[in-house]
């Protein structure tokens, strides 16, 4: 019998019904790309619906998924318009947007490289279309999977890339977004237009070339302190460029219908406006939802079940987003900022309120995309949390701000005086923050995953007062060890040829040593390897650090990037053979050296260093006479360990590499990248191996040239090519 006046206990609020439907969606997305653990979506989405005997919304789950798989086959299996003209030279106009060229027929579109400076707008230009290339060295770039991404049901995805691209002719962008570009930075210097524009539109492509010095970019400045999330539209732009629309009709007297209304519509125009992205699409859809409840009197919509909403559009619409990074960013970072108001509880009450509340968010934004940034960038800003808070009252003022001086077009020229203050003091505290130690990582795997979901399910249980702080913090510590022991019980023995193009790079990973012999380059161009290629791949691979870095000889293609190897990891030694006196690019690398205090030793034949059972003997150059021809005072070392011997010959050629006494090598690093003049008879009768690695890529110098292979051939050596095969990671015993 029920007490009068006691309604009973209050039923718990119900599951909205988009957040089964969206693990519908994602699991069909995954099946239709062969992902068999997709049905796992499926399952869960539907078991939460049986959980609460709604059966309706099981079937909805399901039929999501078929929806979900439907959405992802069509755009995996559309055909690809630039097929034909795949390996030939081509002259194509059409619409370039700072990051795509657009075409009208055959309608596609496609990434242009290196990208034009040219303004967004018409453009023709010319070059070689090709298929872009996967991922190639660990943690390196998946061109490929990122082209994938970007396309949807109503987009063509971009699938060639235009090499050697250059520009015959082009058109400045005209109508609203080209009078809106030109307001951004009209009066601004040539670094603050550039991050103006990052900053209103999402184009970092000319930021990209700003350097705040030699070897420190302005892009590294902002990733290393945290803050790159200001260069990516995001829902920070719309909530504050919404805010002031909302207080400005407030402020004229507008009735709440018309109050929010307006800036709900204005929100389709901003998004045609900057672009279709990830982050900003569902900042929009989340943005216009919200506003639109607050029009119609309806008050608070349920945050989980409108996050849940907004990745169902954005996913059926563009299904291969489940896999941009930008997408998992978006979504995990504004599902973290949902407790923003439970953790700001939890800190002590004397602390203002406005302050706990930026605190918590930014700790929780961090917190909830560390697996992605951790695993994508190989490093964690530690100066994040600080950096974050000066840099918000600056973007409060500078989105809406620059916003209206794109609005104002050549005429902004006034405001951009202040605007310009504001961007100086972001670039300052980007640069200074930057210049703080980062936290370095390797790549997650799935149990890292696994631990991390742990950690976080904990975290939330413990703030929602379902467990203890001590169980919340012993699985925390629990998850870390396990993560942590397979490391410590089994260190790495391994050789990697990274693949970094036409060049060399090689780590030798022993325990208690780790060398590294170049770091690649790129001949005539601006293309950063060392800091760009070389560097995400040993923070992927878990280095933290280098005891020998090893400069072969003074070729652009293997020491280049040297330099900014020493600029990002600490070094034990760099190892030299010739000291070329006015050589610029060994000039460089010892002026690297120099400034980050890393001792340079000029090594010489019979020079060795032992580790873990392994010797490494440096077997060129002797040190007493030397060539005018670089390649010919390469320093070359072999490596054996238990029985098992390698050797890395730099460029040394055909008769030297004979004469130096290899004796018998289970592994050989093939010289000059295969060139006709190295990896001779007599070197091949002389060591015996039974497996090649020959470091390639594209070029104009026939490497690898057709009578190295086939003396490969003949002498019964298997080849492994990293143009063919990527990076190649081999074992030693």
């Amino acid at each position: 019998m029920t007490r009068p006046g006691w309604a009973g206990p209050e039923p718990a609020p119900r599951l909205a019904w988009p957040i089964p439907a969206v693990l519908g969606v994602m699991g069909g997305i995954l099946l239709a790309l062969g992902v068999w653990w997709g049905a796992l979506g499926l399952l869960l989405g539907a078991g939460l619906a049986g959980w609460e005997a709604r059966p309706l919304l099981a079937l909805l789950t399901l039929l999501a998924g078929g929806a979900g798989f439907t959405s992802g086959r069509l755009v995996v299996t559309r055909p690809d318009a630039l097929a034909p003209w795949i390996g030939a030279q081509v002259t194509l106009d059409g619409q370039w947007d700072g990051q795509f060229l657009t075409l009208a027929a055959p309608r596609a579109r496609l990434a242009l490289a290196p990208k034009p400076l040219a303004r967004p707008g018409r453009l023709r230009v010319s070059g070689r279309l090709v298929a872009p290339d996967g991922q190639r060295t660990p943690g390196g770039f998946d061109q490929a999977a990122w082209l994938r991404a970007q396309g949807g049901l109503l987009l063509p995805t971009p699938t060639a890339v235009l090499v050697a691209a250059r520009v015959r002719a082009s058109a400045r962008e005209g109508g609203v977004r080209g009078w809106f570009r030109r307001g951004l930075v009209a009066g601004l210097t040539q670094r603050q237009a550039a991050l103006m524009q990052a900053i209103e539109l999402g184009d970092r492509s000319d930021i990209g070339r700003e350097d705040f010095a030699e070897g420190y970019a302005v892009r590294d400045g902002f990733n290393r302190s945290g803050l790159a999330h200001l260069m990516a539209l995001s829902g920070q732009n719309v909530a504050l460029i919404t805010f002031v629309l909302v207080w400005a009709l407030g402020w004229l007297g507008w009735t709440p219908g018309w109050r929010y209304g307006v800036p709900a519509a204005l929100l389709i125009g901003y998004l045609a406006l900057v672009g279709l992205s990830p982050s900003i699409m569902r900042a929009v859809i989340m943005g216009g939802v919200a506003l639109v409840a607050l029009a119609l009197g309806r008050g608070k919509v349920d945050a989980h079940g409108l996050i849940a909403l907004t990745a169902l559009v954005c996913l059926l619409l563009f299904p291969l987003w489940l896999l941009d990074i930008g997408f998992q960013l978006s979504f995990l970072a504004v599902l973290g900022l949902t407790l923003s108001g439970q953790v700001a509880q939890r800190l002590p009450t004397r602390v203002p309120q406005w302050l706990r509340l930026a605190l918590a968010a930014t700790v929780l934004a961090e917190a909830a995309t560390l697996p992605v940034i951790a695993g994508t960038f190989g490093q964690l800003p530690l100066v994040g949390l600080p950096a974050n808070l000066l840099a918000a009252p600056l973007m409060a003022v500078l989105v809406p701000s620059g916003f209206l001086a794109g609005w104002l077009g050549p005429l902004a020229a006034p405001l951009n005086q202040v605007n310009g203050v504001l961007l100086d003091l972001l670039l300052w505290i980007a640069g200074t923050g930057g210049r703080f130690p980062v936290l370095t990582w390797g790549t997650v795997s799935a149990a890292g995953l696994l631990a991390y979901g742990l950690c976080a399910l904990a975290g939330v249980l413990w703030l929602r007062g379902r467990i203890r702080a001590p169980v919340a913090l012993g699985v925390v510590l629990a998850s870390a060890t396990f993560t942590t022991l397979p490391t410590l019980l089994r260190p790495a023995r391994e050789l990697v040829f990274l693949d970094v193009g036409q060049g060399d790079s090689t780590l030798i990973r022993l325990p208690g040593l780790t060398v590294l012999a170049d770091a690649g380059g790129s001949v005539n161009s601006d293309y950063d390897v060392g800091g760009r290629t070389v560097v995400p791949a040993l923070r992927a691979l878990g280095i933290h650090g280098i005891d020998i870095l090893i400069a072969t000889h003074a070729d652009t293609d293997h020491i280049e990037g040297v330099s900014s190897v020493l600029r990002a990891l600490p070094v034990g030694e760099l190892w030299i053979g010739h000291d070329k006196v006015g050589d610029p690019v060994l000039d460089t690398v010892l002026q690297a050296a120099r400034e980050r205090g890393v001792r340079v030793r000029e090594v010489r034949r019979g020079d060795q260093i032992t580790a873990s059972g392994a010797t490494l003997t440096v077997l060129w150059p002797p040190g007493h006479v030397w060539s005018t021809a670089d390649n010919d005072n390469s320093v070359a070392i072999k490596l054996e360990s238990h029985g098992w011997s390698t050797a890395l010959l730099g460029d040394l050629p055909d008769p030297a590499e004979a004469l130096i006494g290899l004796g018998h090598l289970n592994l050989l690093k093939a010289a000059h990248h295969g060139s006709r003049f190295s990896t001779g008879d007599a070197l091949l009768q002389q060591t015996a191996p039974a497996d090649a690695v020959i470091s390639v890529g594209r070029n104009t110098y026939g490497h690898p040239h057709p009578d190295v292979l086939g003396r490969l051939q003949a002498a019964g050596v298997k080849v492994w090519r990293t143009d063919q095969s990527g990076t190649i990671r081999w074992p030693i015993p």
